[in-house]
């Protein structure tokens, strides 16, 4: 697994950091998943969320649901089949509670629900999607939102975004123009928390290099202290 040194100047599709392990919790396994590293092996001479978890976990641990590789965040794994069935079964009756945290360009309102259906293109049709957000601050012409995704569509929270013309930072498919925009060498969608319907939560912080970009933007004292509880490592 390669580390750079220096994150800001990452290739898009470089993982960023090492994938390593959350917590555990009654044989659920939270993972931390960096940008860049898909969960399934692929293409040839890149390495998968799945071939690290063979060399480094024993009994050897499974993802029970999927993550697009540039998003970074928590994935749920586990080593017993009868576990991984139950949490598989959770995910299609979605029964979890998923959060994500993004940064979006402009300043969106306080909260908001986008119901906007979405081309399924493996079908051909139109399907429902509903997508609620909340904001955790504006940080001058961008804001930090928590986004609640109600459906699992393809690249659901991308396009809904964009299509309320808050599209997410360093999105190289569904673009926002913006001049004198923040930018970012990848994209600013990371899965920040899971719940289970037994009220178990998973929490995985945000990467060093998104913590950075936070920091190195030029932000007032009172959108530091709304952000400060993101800026921590643990």
């Amino acid at each position: 697994m390669t580390v750079h040194r220096d994150p800001l100047e990452r290739p898009y599709d470089t993982p960023d950091e090492a994938p390593r392990i959350l917590g555990e919790s009654e044989g659920v396994v939270c993972v931390f998943k960096p940008a860049g590293l898909p969960i399934h092996p692929g293409t040839p001479g890149k390495e998968s969320l799945v071939d690290w978890l063979k060399v480094n976990t024993q009994p050897q641990l499974f993802p029970v649901h999927r993550l697009d590789a540039p998003v970074s965040g928590l994935v749920l794994c586990a080593a017993e089949k009868e576990t991984r069935t139950r949490l598989t079964k959770l995910f299609e009756e979605r029964s979890l509670t998923k959060t994500y945290l993004a940064l979006v360009h402009g300043r969106t309102h306080k909260k908001g629900i986008i119901r906007k259906q979405l081309k399924d293109q493996r079908r051909q049709r139109m399907v429902s999607a509903v997508t609620r957000y909340k904001l955790e601050a504006w940080l001058g012409k961008t804001s930090l939102i928590s986004v609640r995704p109600e459906t699992g569509r393809k690249h659901q929270i991308r396009r809904h975004l964009h299509m309320i013309g808050h599209g997410i930072v360093g999105d190289q498919r569904y673009r926002t123009e913006e001049r004198g925009a923040v930018t970012s060498e990848r994209l600013w969608l990371h899965a920040y928390r899971l719940a289970l319907p037994d009220e178990r939560q998973f929490t995985c912080p945000l990467p060093d290099f998104l913590r950075q970009q936070l920091r190195q933007m030029t932000l007032s004292d009172s959108e530091m202290k709304r952000i400060e509880k993101y800026l921590k490592a643990e």
